[in-house]
């Protein structure tokens, strides 16, 4: 009877410390959650710009040089894309671009940057803050609508694997 009550405790035990599940649900890598830094910043209209003033809303983040090549502009095109693939919850998504250096973005971008924050944030702790293997406009990241970095989408990234990760976590948050 003690074997019988006891099999499930030892066998979960032995499952939790030594059967780890290979599969993931995200499509994202997952980054400690940390606070973005709260650095002075202006958009490229001279206005002041927070990253607090985003709190409550979940943020697609990518930061790139102001010439933005043709991988910017992918980035900038899936950031845009994957927001209106949300549907209805689209408004709850805000996007931004951190431009990381003196170059004033292209007229012809214009089409992309509708909506989108333009902020300059070149030498400052809010670019030193992503974290990235190699160059940090390989990457979207997402921050939670608490201001936390969360998230990074890998250079190329899948637009359907983008949208599902957003979709399962705009069902689940009760914030933002």
């Amino acid at each position: 009877m003690l074997a019988v009550a006891l099999a499930p405790f030892v066998l979960s035990y032995l499952a939790y410390e030594y059967w780890q599940p290979r599969g993931r649900v995200n499509y994202g890598e997952l980054i400690d959650p940390r606070a973005l830094p709260q650095a002075p910043l202006q958009q490229l209209d001279g206005c002041p710009f927070r990253p607090a003033d985003l709190e409550g809303k979940w943020v697609l983040l990518h930061a790139d040089g102001g010439a933005c090549g043709e991988s910017c502009r992918r980035q900038l095109y899936l950031m845009r894309q994957v927001r209106l693939a949300q549907g209805a919850n689209f408004e709850r998504i805000e996007r931004v671009w951190l431009v990381t250096d003196d170059v004033r973005p292209a007229a012809d971008l214009a089409p992309l940057l509708e909506g989108v924050w333009i902020v300059r944030a070149g030498g400052t702790p809010l670019v030193a803050a992503l974290p990235a293997p190699a160059d940090v406009s390989h990457h979207v990241y997402l921050v939670d609508p608490l201001g936390n970095l969360m998230l990074r989408f890998p250079r190329d990234p899948d637009p359907a694997g983008m949208i599902k990760d957003l979709q399962r976590l705009l069902k689940l948050s009760r914030i933002g």
